[in-house]
């Protein structure tokens, strides 16, 4: 299938492992360019090398996302981007009483603020040249929250509301703006997160894993790949009468006929 954003230029934010790589490299294969994202200098590089040998046309910015400075360095290398995929790493799991204000803050700038500063600076061009897509990788918490994930639960829940307001808005301007909410998924961020577990519980972190995955009906945890995929349809030409949408991909563990 064509998708239609062959030779567009594409922001992808935390781009260099897991989720963030997986939408980077499927937006490469439709044949968009990529200012590719990350904090780690060494890993990002590693990332846009193996990119380019597939024959991706991929620009590295190392930098931090959540801040100031690191969201200006991106702009600088794509000042009209015609898509723009946000994604940073989430706050660490915890108890409701472990958590101060001072986290709570550090959680709404990374995972909230940060995704609305970029939006506020691309969306300005993309309404002048009548087109553009957001895609905001969020979490199946928004749908359903997870205990544990409190301040995850929190930051993303205030992105959604954002979300749904400021799509509408642009939306007839040709800017479309959703958002992906991944389950677990066989990342890094997996592997914090059953190893959490395993200390809590005592098991291993293959115990862990099991126990999750039994829980999931797929049976499994989903991959970069198919995230990828699916984040490069919402870029596409034949999102646009999508809005606002808050797209699950989860192997089916949110039970709703909703």
């Amino acid at each position: 299938m064509d998708l239609g954003i062959s030779g567009k230029t594409a922001i992808v934010c935390a781009g260099s492992r897991g989720l963030g790589r997986g939408c980077a490299e499927a937006l490469a294969d439709a044949g968009v360019k990529i200012v590719l994202n990350g904090r780690d200098a060494e890993v990002l590089a590693r990332t846009a090398a193996e990119m380019r040998a597939k024959g991706a046309d991929v620009v590295e910015v190392a930098a931090d996302i959540t801040t100031e400075a690191g969201r200006a360095a991106v702009l600088a290398a794509a000042p009209a981007p015609d898509i723009l995929v946000t994604n940073a790493g989430g706050p660490p799991p915890g108890l409701w009483s472990d958590w101060e204000r001072e986290d709570f803050i550090k959680a709404l700038d990374a995972n909230m603020l940060t995704p609305i500063a970029l939006m506020k600076a691309v969306l300005p061009g993309m309404i002048d040249r009548g087109w553009g897509r957001v895609v905001n990788i969020t979490s199946q918490s928004v749908k359903t929250p997870i205990g544990v994930l409190g301040l995850s639960n929190a930051a993303r829940a205030g992105l959604t509301g954002y979300v749904a307001g400021t799509s509408r808005q642009v939306a007839g301007k040709g800017v479309v703006i959703n958002n992906l909410l991944p389950g677990i998924h066989a990342t890094d961020r997996a592997i914090q997160l059953d190893g959490g577990v395993a200390r809590n519980t005592g098991k291993s972190i293959e115990e862990a894993r099991a126990a999750r995955e039994a829980t999931i009906p797929a049976g499994r945890y989903g991959t970069a790949e198919e995230f990828g995929a699916t984040c490069a349809f919402m870029c596409s030409q034949y999102a646009g009468y999508m809005i606002g949408q808050n797209i699950l991909l989860d192997g089916g563990g949110f039970n709703s006929t909703m």
